[in-house]
């Protein structure tokens, strides 16, 4: 596993400190003595001629010592940039290299390729992989049918992505701070995230630790370090880089993930992210999922380059793409990644390669823009979960009967989750107003009391008994 990085870290060198021009000959008047204003006093007092001849002798000593300049030996002295001259027009063309490696630890069946970098997690952990990484696959599979059916108002599947999400949250520490995009359900289930807290904030039940004020899948947790979704798309962006400074700045041994998708990437704040990040030299970790599609725009009409990590050392960030349909390749860079990035304060940005099999959200066709052959490729040929369970079965840790079994268990813990949710009435209307300011002021008093007044007016349009009280 190779990171991709700039020349100044592949080579360890760094720029000297550099004086301003001539500031070397320039003596700070607070440093001169009383013999030296005497010395200058006598010298002032020298005969003109005198003075003349002195000068005339030095240029003249001068001239002879000089010698012929080498034009090729001179080196650029720009601040901004660490370069060479060259005395030929030539553009740089946007593919200087043949394209960054996609690193991976198992092929498509499920072997090792290279001993040396299996990670050699025990059966226990790889277990949970894969019953974290199913397991949200039938929470998804459930409440996507509950939106179709009117039972909650939105959702987004995880179909096709569960690799990125278990090998990058076993990697970290319980308290690095996540950010997330809205794509990453998983990394909160990894953390320990109940089923029963999934359903309540996409139910915006009693029970939701956002009050329902949130729309379904914008998820938080402050007990599991994993701040709340939003909708505006690369926000975290720039807040995980304000975020992972102040980490830095306490000297915490902690880390911050910023997960994105190739789409968001595009966005000014992705920009911003990157730059401060290198410049302000942050413990942070960019976790980009490029999935092909920012919602119905394929990767080749988002960008010309070469995909996100080539991003990465035109900011001076080391970079590296791996493919995200194989939890170990995900769970090594990620792990690597974190380490780097505590013990040496650095960024780092990693491009991991997948597919999403599922439509961008419930609000999305994608059958509009993309063929049913090329979702069943990915969905058959070479998705993250079957790829694990081919790892696992080969070790004989897992079998026919304990696929069925755990599937039956699953189905059955994901609906009684989603039954008891159903069942819990609304938080209370009170709540609307709450949480902004600690003592409520006179212009939300107004609204408040407004809203009540209606409701009571039209209660027929209204089910409180629905609500807690």
């Amino acid at each position: 596993m190779k990171m991709v990085g700039s020349e100044a870290e592949s080579t360890g060198s760094a720029r000297p400190a550099r004086c301003a021009p001539g500031a070397e000959d320039t003596i700070s008047p607070g440093l001169i003595t009383s013999s030296d204003r005497k010395k200058k006093s006598t010298a002032s007092q020298l005969p003109q001629r005198r003075q003349l001849q002195h000068w005339h002798h030095v240029s003249s000593q001068a001239a002879h010592q000089q010698q012929p300049f080498d034009s090729s030996l001179e080196k650029p002295q720009f601040p901004g940039a660490s370069a060479e001259f060259v005395d030929h027009l030539e553009f740089i063309q946007p593919n200087v290299i043949s394209g960054i490696p996609v690193y991976r630890v198992m092929d498509r069946q499920g072997n090792i390729i290279n001993a040396s970098e299996d990670p050699q997690l025990s059966k226990e952990t790889v277990l949970n992989f894969y019953q974290k990484m199913t397991l949200l696959n039938t929470m998804d599979r459930i409440l996507y049918e509950s939106q179709r059916q009117g039972r909650i108002s939105f959702y987004m599947t995880n179909y096709g992505e569960e690799g990125t999400h278990i090998g990058s949250a076993a990697a970290l520490e319980s308290n690095d701070l996540v950010f997330g995009q809205y794509r990453e359900a998983g990394v909160l289930m990894y953390r320990g995230f109940p089923l029963d807290l999934f359903m309540a904030q996409c139910y915006a039940n009693a029970d939701d630790l956002g009050k329902g004020r949130q729309m379904p899948v914008h998820y938080g947790s402050k007990d599991l370090n994993f701040v709340t979704i939003s909708s505006p798309l690369a926000t975290q962006i720039p807040q995980a880089v304000g975020a992972a400074y102040a980490l830095k700045r306490e000297n915490m041994n902690r880390a911050v993930i910023c997960y994105f998708g190739e789409g968001a990437a595009s966005e000014g704040d992705a920009h911003a992210g990157f730059n401060f990040s290198a410049t302000l030299e942050c413990p942070l970790i960019f976790f980009c999922r490029n999935n092909g599609y920012a919602i119905s725009t394929p990767t080749n009409e988002q960008y010309r380059g070469d995909g996100i990590a080539a991003r990465g050392p035109g900011y001076g960030m080391l970079s590296i793409r791996v493919d995200g349909n194989d939890v170990f390749a995900v769970y090594n860079a990620t792990k690597e990644a974190r380490r780097r990035a505590v013990a040496e304060n650095q960024p780092f940005l990693i491009e991991a390669m997948t597919y999403r099999i599922g439509h961008h959200s419930t609000s999305d066709d994608s059958s509009a823009y993309r063929s049913v052959d090329e979702v069943n490729y990915w969905d058959k040929q070479d998705h993250p979960i079957s790829r694990l369970r081919h790892y696992m079965t080969a070790r004989d840790w897992w079998s026919e009967d304990d696929e069925r079994s755990w599937r039956k268990q699953s189905r059955k813990t994901v609906m009684e989750a989603f039954e008891r949710a159903e069942r819990r009435l609304k938080p209370n209307p009170e709540l609307l107003f709450t949480d902004v300011y600690e003592e409520m002021t006179p212009s939300l008093d107004k609204q408040r009391e407004s809203m009540f007044r209606h409701i009571q007016q039209y209660k027929e349009h209204y089910p409180v008994d629905l609500y807690e009280k």
